[in-house]
């Protein structure tokens, strides 16, 4: 009988102290925290597709799962044979097109000339010309005088006929030598054209060759290799994906009450289940607008209680980068956000970060 009244007496006790426990807790420690909200989530990272731009055969990958890469470090290699094989084509093309171009300035230097020649036989067409009508003219006056026959009049106002037509001839000449080298800029602007249609075409090839080796864009983890060398893909076909290593995040859901007080940029600390001695500073960088989790229909408060908002904790650029190596994604945690700036965070929640 005293056993069990002792026993008794006991579990009072023991359930008086709990009581008082609880009741301490709910006074003292939640009034302490009712500036922070919490919740769970996972460590995520933005992925990045590496794809390949051509269509084509992979020759190589550089890299393993898991491996940390650098930015513009090379991870796939495509077959680029047939792209080369164009490259020597277009540069052919151009050689030719460049040629062209030197024939054709070369036509336009000898039309050139001709023209010149030519004008210069016009001066002397007209010389001649000027010279017949002035002896025809005397040869007028002195038949005019009876000192010469009709005859030798005659001969000399065919001379300046003759002239004349000679001289019109010559300016045709003229002409015909414009029209040449109209013709030859003509060409040679269809040359250089050409010219420039082959060089833009081995850019572009060139610009091909260059794309054919698949770098990483950002400093990153490679998370998943999904073909293999060998494989032919097609343009736009993924090759790896990586995860952005510089833009880690926690991804958690809080309440209608609890999201409609947090602000962008709010103050977070972030705790991982699988580090739980570490405390990793964050900044609130999203809250979703449109609730997750929605009841068919929304009338009460408690049915409105029953919303839950996607958040986003972003951990800073510059610690990421000094702890690359320890970086992973999908670790879950717990997310604590501060509601009130100028609160101090609690003792558990003081910064603790590895060294």
């Amino acid at each position: 009988m005293n056993i069990k009244r002792w026993a008794l007496r006991s579990g009072v006790v023991a359930a008086v102290a709990i009581a008082a426990v609880y009741f301490w807790l709910q006074r003292n420690g939640n009034g302490a925290l009712e500036h922070i909200v919490s919740g769970n989530g996972r460590i995520e990272a933005v992925e990045i597709d590496i794809a390949a731009r051509q269509p084509g055969r992979i020759q190589s990958i550089e890299v393993r799962e898991g491996a940390l890469v650098r930015s513009g470090q090379v991870l796939v290699r495509m077959d680029t044979d047939s792209l080369q094989a164009q490259l020597r084509q277009a540069e052919s093309l151009m050689r030719q097109a460049e040629d062209a171009v030197a024939t054709a300035r070369s036509q336009l230097a000898q039309r050139e000339s001709e023209k010149a020649a030519a004008q210069a036989l016009v001066v002397q067409r007209q010389t001649e010309l000027a010279a017949a009508q002035r002896r025809a003219q005397r040869f007028a006056e002195l038949r005019r005088k009876g000192f010469i026959s009709q005859q030798q009049l005659d001969d000399q106002t065919e001379a300046v006929e003759r002239a004349a037509a000679m001289l019109t001839a010559s300016r045709a000449q003229v002409a015909a030598c414009d029209a040449a080298i109209a013709a030859a800029r003509n060409q040679i602007r269809g040359s250089e054209s050409a010219v420039e249609a082959a060089r833009a075409e081995a850019d572009r090839i060139r610009t091909d060759i260059e794309d054919s080796l698949l770098k990483a864009p950002r400093d990153g983890r490679v998370q998943l290799i999904v073909a293999r060398p060998g494989e032919v893909v097609g343009a736009g076909g993924r090759v790896l994906n990586l995860v952005d290593l510089k833009d880690v995040y926690m991804t958690f859901f809080l309440p209608t009450r609890a999201v409609g007080r947090v602000a962008l940029g709010s103050e977070a600390r972030l705790v991982l289940d699988a580090l739980p001695q570490y405390v990793i500073p964050a900044r609130i960088s999203f809250v979703a607008d449109v609730a997750q989790f929605t009841p068919k229909t929304v009338e009460t408060q408690v049915e409105r209680e029953k919303l839950m908002f996607r958040v986003r904790a972003q951990i800073p650029e510059e610690l990421l980068v000094k702890h690359l190596a320890q970086v992973k994604t999908g670790l879950p945690g717990v997310a604590y956000v501060t509601l009130d700036p100028a609160a101090p965070w609690p003792p558990h929640l003081q910064l603790k970060l590895p060294k």
